[in-house]
């Protein structure tokens, strides 16, 4: 079966730069995982209006409270089928002094990649993927909803960020790059970090998949 990504992008993933499809064709047919390193040449926020939520989101580790310049990062993908048998992919962002994990689905009834955030995935955004014209892929949040006991309420756009991802490959460095922005519509740009990684590729059957990348709850609501 196609990885998550290909399934929500169609035909155009194939307009992706190779790397990059070999990157985000990660999933459980695949039996790859990638794990990213490099260096952010920037991290940073908006200072001590946002610092409260950003303290807040690093204790289920959603947010990034580390900045400065030529930051260690690291980034894993490991696919595996979740507790409700949906093919899941991490996204593990670990920096120096902080982390932000994400968990991804493919919502059939959507034609849709849906984003957990955290560790007990609170929270639940739909991404809107597309593929610019140097072969990158940028990836759009949508509205996000928290979920929480019985709790699955739209959370309002104010008490919120929409987070701009693009990926790319340097032919010539030989690396990827990325660029995260992320935006509230009262305070502007909320934070963000851009630089550039290597990866490698690990077999999972033969690895297997860190407890430390999974989410310690799972929720079956989108």
């Amino acid at each position: 079966m196609p990885s998550i990504f290909q399934r929500a992008l169609g035909p155009d993933f194939g307009r992706l730069h190779p790397q990059l499809q070999r990157r985000f064709g990660v999933g459980l047919d695949s039996g790859e995982a990638c794990i990213g390193q490099g260096v952010m040449r920037r991290v940073w926020n908006a200072g001590l209006v946002v610092r409260p939520f950003l303290a807040l989101g690093t204790l289920r580790n959603i947010l990034v409270t580390d900045t400065g310049r030529d930051i260690p990062f690291l980034i894993e993908n490991y696919p595996y089928a979740d507790s409700y048998g949906r093919e899941t992919v991490t996204f593990a962002r670990t920096f120096p002094l902080s982390r932000f994990d994400a968990t991804m689905i493919y919502d059939e009834a959507g034609a849709r990649v849906i984003d957990y955030l955290g560790t007990h995935q609170h929270i639940a955004t739909p991404l809107h993927l597309s593929v610019d014209d140097r072969g990158g892929l940028v990836i759009r949040s949508g509205p996000q909803r928290l979920l929480e006991g019985p709790l699955a309420v739209r959370i309002p756009a104010a008490a919120t960020g929409t987070a701009v991802v693009t990926e790319q490959y340097d032919d010539r460095a030989g690396r990827f790059t990325i660029a995260v922005t992320v935006s509230n519509p009262l305070l502007g740009r909320i934070f963000g970090y851009w630089g550039s990684f290597t990866v490698s590729y690990v077999d999972v059957a033969e690895h297997g998949v860190p407890a430390s990348v999974r989410p310690r709850r799972e929720v079956a609501r989108l």
